[in-house]
């Protein structure tokens, strides 16, 4: 493939895949188009953190933990504060204001940056309703929860690419950050995402990131998708 274009930060790449010789060979085949990944809780079992760090230290990438951390304060504070000593950039938590300042209280004297969760890009009104969460729509509810959790300290937020430009435009949103999963370009398939856009639609609508994941890692060529969305990104 000539004529690269080059990575561009706003494109997150999930290594949604088993293990961390997988997620090194995709690494290895987007090479310099991908400056930035995702490493979930699906590979934490699989090497993970090694992963993390070895893209990180020996390849130059920034790494997003994606662990959703959710417990008493105590225990987010102590788990937050020892992930911090490995340098990364970002990390989630989910948006109770509880758990946002105690994630802060982790990350002190550290770079990285705590996103709190907001409301699952998979789950639609139905699956609140079977959690007991209460009534309301669900962009309503995505916006009143992302400004709780600015105000408990969180420097950014993960929300659908849908509920960005409401997001946006809270006060309490100055200076932060919305990082949107549920990102496909058009044709792709849904997956098991509900809330989606299109990386152009979700960055005119206000995010900072596009969490992309199975679009690059299950395409015939991920090298080609990872430069398609950054082509798609380059003309907004």
């Amino acid at each position: 493939m000539t004529d690269l274009l080059p990575a561009d930060d706003r494109l997150i790449v999930a290594l949604d895949v088993p293990n961390a010789l997988e997620g090194l060979k995709l690494a290895e085949t987007l090479g310099e188009s991908v400056s930035f990944y995702k490493i979930g809780l699906g590979m934490l079992t699989g090497g993970g953190l090694a992963l993390a760090n070895e893209l990180k230290l020996e390849h130059g990438k920034k790494i997003f933990l994606d662990m959703k951390l959710f417990d008493i304060g105590a225990t987010v504070e102590a788990a937050v504060r020892g992930l911090a000593r490995f340098d990364l950039d970002f990390l989630t938590v989910h948006g109770d204001p509880h758990v946002v300042r105690a994630a802060k209280e982790g990350a002190a004297g550290k770079d990285l940056k705590i996103l709190a969760v907001t409301i699952l890009t998979s789950l639609d009104r139905a699956d609140l309703d079977a959690a007991l969460i209460r009534e309301g729509e669900i962009a309503d509810l995505v916006a009143e929860r992302a400004a709780r959790a600015f105000e408990a300290g969180a420097d950014g937020v993960i929300a659908s690419p849908r509920e960005a430009a409401m997001i946006r435009a809270l006060p309490q949103a100055a200076g932060k950050l919305i990082v949107t999963p549920g990102v496909r370009p058009a044709g792709s398939a849904l997956g098991d995402q509900k809330r989606v856009e299109t990386p152009a639609t979700a960055l005119a609508a206000g995010a900072d990131h596009l969490v992309v994941g199975r679009p690059v890692w299950s395409a015939p060529d991920p090298l080609a998708a990872a430069q398609a969305i950054l082509r798609e990104i380059a003309e907004v």
